[in-house]
């Protein structure tokens, strides 16, 4: 037995629907942090499965949009995790649903 392409689409589409899970369930602020760059590594997973299996002109065009992904989550997570240390020092808490900065 090989694996194709459609077992790596399957593997991506279950990991982005766990993180999706997680991003939207959870309370915590790094839970959901952590469902955002699931889906991010499942993006990522599809595009160079995608690079790896489709003949294109351009083999490594998959590579450099995992690595453009990869840079935008390492500043989304950096950015993200200093608003959580800001919030938890103002308010003492980091949970999701006591975040009311941006109510009139």
């Amino acid at each position: 037995m090989s694996v194709d392409l459609e077992h790596y689409l399957i593997v991506g589409a279950i990991l982005f629907a766990v993180g999706m899970y997680v991003a939207l369930a959870k309370r915590n602020f790094v839970s959901v942090l952590m469902g955002i760059e699931l889906m991010f590594n499942a993006v990522n997973l599809t595009f160079i499965s995608f690079s790896r299996f489709v003949e294109s002109p351009n083999p490594l065009e998959g590579h450099v949009f995992a690595i453009f992904v990869i840079t935008v989550a390492a500043a989304e997570a950096a950015v993200a995790l200093g608003l959580a240390v800001l919030l938890y020092r103002v308010h003492g808490t980091i949970s999701v649903d006591e975040m009311d900065l941006l109510k009139w």
